[in-house]
């Protein structure tokens, strides 16, 4: 074949035949609609697959396909799974990515070493490139790996989605190398997914120390890597993540082999800086990793707001753990779990209790209003019903949630507690009252009936008899305190008269207070009764 150049195909592109050059009639189509700047052409995916829109066959001249791809200006994403063999087309093909200014997105799959090398050569001049895919089919060795590492170190392309997944031949030593290449792209790196690529503990700690200038990262998958003696490994991330000004929201940590101690070490720091934590099939975690993790989840600082743990076993004692944690939990919104089998009466009880502790008011008013859903796609053993009304409560109506399991749960409003406060608290109980009002006719979806119900059952007459009811006895109980006053006027009768007056004055001041507060108190209960 005669050398072709730049100028070559600049000095052909116009008479140039689309069928000499291409196999198929589809896929001279493609090449008009690259030179003619179709703006509709988007996608360009070339292979050897019947899915691809340029497929490759015997004809096809890939000289002329990257000298279009080169022009173009609407083109933004290429997708490259197969180049047929020949040095000089490759190279062709390979100047004219290098020429193009539009493309943000490639993907590299089922290449060998020459053509791996020469496409990422290519690469160095592609400054607008936003997304790299490299995916697990490439026959490349390490030393031709390493070409990834060079175009990443040289900064040009500031990516801010790198997806690595499926690569097992990188592990610890191509990870130390990767490390160097992360700091070029810096804090516009966005997406990393190093999923399955035998990373160990070594592995780890290059990369997190890589990762202390991405700090625009908001998802970071590991999963399915051996991190079962990384604890020190995932402490190293732990401290990253707790130290770094950033804003991680989805970490995966899926099928990672993590063991307890891994799991202590690095699950504060994950529970108190990503929304979305998977830790699904780490099956060696026990019961003593669950109590670290509810420790975590227990915290005020904690972020998480989807946790996923699939594949644990987590029983009546994991159960609880949970519980414990979720019990003052105030972001976790959703809980993925399996093997529900293995949960008896014990562990739902600790679960309800979380959601809603009967006790006392105060309890139950501190209980779990947030988390609304839990799922397990294996399609185990049914969700007790009262724990899921309370989670239906919580999603359909999380800012009346609070009211609504005290009034469910606690059909006599014992004020007592309350009296220390005095008449100023009355005001807040009307308002309480008021505000609780909605409660009576809200709804929620009851699985069991497959209906909606009302989540009070009772009418608004019993709620405002019921609501009544609580504010006369906090009334009642009034002249208590009063009797408190008249027992110090005794005691004071032993010493001087100026302490007597004074705690008189007090005495009269308490009942005029009482008197209107009661007085207002009648005239809104009147109020209400001719609503």
């Amino acid at each position: 074949m005669e050398h072709r150049d730049y100028n070559y195909y600049q000095a052909n592109a116009a008479i140039i035949n689309m069928g000499e050059i291409t196999s198929s009639a589809k896929n001279a189509k493609i090449l008009r609609r690259l030179r003619d700047g179709d703006d509709k052409l988007h996608h360009l995916s070339v292979g050897r697959a019947g899915w691809e829109n340029y497929y490759i066959g015997q004809g096809d001249d890939f000289g002329w396909l990257g000298y279009f791809i080169g022009k173009s200006q609407c083109l933004q994403s290429l997708c490259i799974y197969y180049l047929l063999d020949g040095e000089q087309q490759i190279h062709a093909f390979a100047d004219g990515i290098a020429r193009n200014q539009s493309i943000r997105n490639i993907n590299i799959d089922n290449l060998n070493n020459d053509a791996f090398t020469t496409i990422m050569r290519a690469l160095h001049s592609a400054s607008q490139l936003e997304k790299l895919t490299i995916g697990p089919n490439n026959n490349v060795d390490p030393n031709d790996w390493s070409e990834l590492g060079t175009l990443l170190v040289s900064g040009v392309c500031k990516l801010k989605e790198l997806c690595l997944e499926g690569n097992s031949y990188i592990g610890n030593e191509g990870m130390g190398v990767l490390s160097n290449g992360l700091i070029g792209i810096g804090s516009s790196l966005k997406v990393l997914n190093l999923s399955e690529n035998s990373i160990g503990n070594e592995g780890l700690l290059a990369l997190v120390e890589a990762l202390q200038t991405c700090t625009g990262l908001e998802r970071l998958d590991l999963s399915s890597n051996d991190f079962s003696s990384a604890a020190a490994g995932l402490g190293s991330l732990s401290d990253w993540l707790q130290n770094v000004p950033m804003n991680l929201k989805y970490l995966f940590l899926e099928k990672c082999r993590i063991s307890d101690e891994g799991l202590q070490a690095f699950t504060q720091g994950a529970a108190n800086n990503c929304k979305i934590l998977d830790l699904d099939g780490n099956e060696s975690i026990t019961i003593t990793g669950l109590s670290y993790l509810s420790d975590s989840i227990r915290s005020d600082s904690c972020r998480v707001e989807t946790l996923w743990l699939q594949g644990i076993i987590i029983g009546d004692d994991g159960m609880e753990f949970l519980a414990r944690g979720l019990a003052g939990n105030k972001s976790v919104r959703s809980l993925y779990l399996s093997d529900w089998i293995t949960v008896a009466s014990a562990g739902w009880l600790a679960f309800s209790r979380a959601l809603c502790d009967t006790s006392i008011v105060n309890s139950t008013y501190l209980s779990n209003h947030t988390i609304h859903s839990i799922k397990d796609e294996d399609g185990g053993e049914t969700i007790p019903r009262d724990i899921s009304l309370y989670l239906q409560l919580n999603e359909e109506h999380p800012q009346h949630a609070a009211r609504c399991k005290i009034l469910m749960s606690h059909p006599h409003l014992n004020m007592e507690p309350l009296l220390h406060w005095g008449l100023k608290f009355l005001p807040l109980a009307v308002a309480w009252i008021e505000r609780s009002k909605p409660c009576t006719s809200l709804t929620i979806y009851d699985e069991d009936l497959d209906e909606r119900r009302r989540v009070l059952e009772e009418s608004c007459e019993t709620f405002e008899s019921r609501m009544l009811s609580a504010m006369f006895e906090f009334i009642r109980g009034m002249p208590m305190e009063v009797m408190k006053t008249r027992k110090e006027l005794i005691v004071a009768a032993y010493d001087n008269n100026d302490e007597i007056a004074r705690i008189d004055e007090r005495y009269r001041e308490a009942l005029e207070q009482r008197d209107r507060k009661i007085e207002q108190l009648e005239k809104e209960i009147m109020m209400l009764r001719g609503l």
